[in-house]
């Protein structure tokens, strides 16, 4: 679902029938749009956690949204692996979320904050983010990648 979905190949390496049969952080390395969030899952040490959770939705900065953020802060946060990982928390969620799910909810997210999400027009959003390609599901997760990273409270 979104319009960025359609960047995704219909077969091979990237497909959502190869997405679905491999872990989260292998499947989003598939991804083109998805290598800033990858490098960062790497960076803060979560990438054998990630690959081993299970049930979990994740909204996933494209590198776009990673753009977006001031190249100096960008750097600061890369440096410091506890921040990075908290910010990384607040863009999961346990359990499998559908679009369904999305339409008008409050999430918790694993450092305990909360996600608004909602629909309009077909406009998927979370915190004011929009979803641009959803719905990827991963042996291990359910992918929602998003225009912006959302901020934590913390």
């Amino acid at each position: 679902m979104g319009p960025g979905c359609g960047a995704l190949p219909k077969s091979g390496p990237g497909s959502p029938a190869q997405l679905a049969g491999e872990p989260l952080v292998t499947a989003a390395s598939h991804i083109p749009q998805l290598s800033s969030l990858v490098a960062a899952v790497k960076k803060a040490g979560l990438e054998d956690a990630a690959n081993s959770a299970t049930d979990i939705t994740v909204f996933a900065p494209t590198d776009d949204a990673f753009a977006k953020i001031p190249k100096d802060k960008l750097n600061r946060l890369e440096q410091d692996k506890q921040q990075l990982a908290r910010v990384l928390a607040h863009h999961i969620v346990e359990g499998r979320k559908t679009p369904a799910d999305l339409k008008r909810g409050n999430l918790v997210t694993l450092d305990s904050g909360r996600l608004n999400t909602g629909e309009s027009n077909g406009t998927y959003t979370v915190d004011g983010a929009k979803v641009v390609c959803g719905n990827i599901q991963t042996r291990n997760a359910t992918i929602y990648m998003i225009d912006s990273v959302l901020k934590s409270g913390g």
